[in-house]
């Protein structure tokens, strides 16, 4: 029975990454540009905190069930996507963590604007991964 479930909760979840995705790249990254060192550190806290608690359980679930429905379908289109996936992933922690734990730092000496112009320019990585994470499973639920 949850294995009949899996490709409708796979769509749910990379949608919501998707729009996860959509709204930090045009809209919350960019809105960073326009706070000043000190206005953006103590806002950062806040939004880190509160991010967390929608990004962690999206990615989070997209993982498992990307896991999941390739080790029950096992099919190759499977395959690619939990490559991808795990691509979000290795990208989050090696890149974006790491830019992020650069604002949070209150003494840090370089130019606020440099960081989030580099998370700004760098998440577009994670944003075409992410529309190709939807499009191949909108695919794989219709077509395959």
């Amino acid at each position: 029975m949850m294995e009949d479930l899996l490709p409708v909760l796979n769509l749910i979840f990379d949608f919501g990454c998707l729009v996860l995705i959509a709204l930090v790249q045009g809209v919350i990254y960019p809105s960073f540009t326009f706070y000043n060192k000190e206005a953006l550190f103590r806002w950062h806290r806040k939004y880190v905190e509160r991010v967390s608690a929608v990004v962690i359980p999206l990615m989070g679930g997209q993982l498992l069930l990307s896991l999941s429905i390739y080790y029950f379908r096992y099919q190759p289109f499977y395959l690619v996507k939990l490559l991808l996936v795990l691509l979000v992933w290795l990208l989050t922690f090696t890149i974006f963590v790491p830019l992020h734990n650069r604002i949070s730092k209150e003494n840090h000496s370089e130019k606020v604007s440099m960081i989030t112009e580099d998370l700004v320019k760098k998440n577009w990585y994670r944003t075409v991964l992410w529309i190709l994470i939807f499009i191949l499973q909108v695919s794989l639920f219709f077509f395959g």
